[in-house]
Formats: structure tokens, C-alpha cells, sequence
């Protein structure tokens, strides 16, 4: 099942629902909202700084990824980033592949 690391920072808004339903409140509307798509989160956590939330999820496959960040971000709560996540043996297959390339100019 592809791995997705989701980065996000509350809007004020968002900051606003934070505050009146708490961390697990968040937490059990991801996972309602994962697990509806047949993903699971294998880890959630709220941080300080540049991002307040970073998470790593499961989704049987890039759509429902982009379903779920086209949803959130047209809530205007949250402004996300999800990056794929790939596994030792997935880049050492993407190795051995044969690319033809030329780079510009050569």
C-alpha cells in the first residue's frame, strides 16, 4: 500500500477548530476520513514551527490521496504537502530500470 508523509499548517480557522475539539478530536476525524478510503495513519503528530501537523499515512493508491488533498484543502482550514514515500526495494527496482535520457544541450 503506497506511503504518503502528509505536512500541514493550520489556517486560523483551522487553528480555531483545533482549539475547541482538541488533538484527539482531529485525530479521530483523520482516521474517519483515511480509513473511509481504505487507508490507514500509521502515525500522526502535532509539531511547532514551520508545519503543525506531520503524519504518514496509507492509501491504497495515489487517488484516493488526491481525493482526500483536494478535500482539505478546499476547506481552507489547512495548506498541505504530500510527498510519496518509497521503500528500499522500490528504489532499488527504479534502479535497474533502463531510462533513455539525453540531457539538454548533449
Amino acid at each position: 500500500m503506497p506511503k504518503f508523509l502528509i505536512q500541514a499548517t493550520y489556517t486560523s480557522e483551522g487553528t480555531k477548530g483545533l482549539l475547541k475539539e482538541g488533538a484527539s478530536g482531529r485525530r479521530a476525524a483523520v482516521d474517519q476520513v483515511v480509513s473511509g478510503l481504505g487507508g490507514k495513519v500509521e502515525a500522526m503528530y502535532f509539531a511547532f514551527g514551520q508545519d503543525d501537523l506531520v503524519m504518514i499515512v496509507d492509501f491504497p493508491d495515489p487517488v484516493s490521496m488526491a481525493a482526500v488533498s483536494l478535500t482539505v484543502k478546499a476547506s481552507g482550514a489547512l495548506h498541505t504537502r504530500a510527498t510519496p514515500l518509497l521503500t528500499v526495494d522500490e528504489i532499488d527496482e527504479a534502479s535497474r530500470r533502463q531510462v533513455a535520457f539525453r540531457a539538454p544541450g548533449s
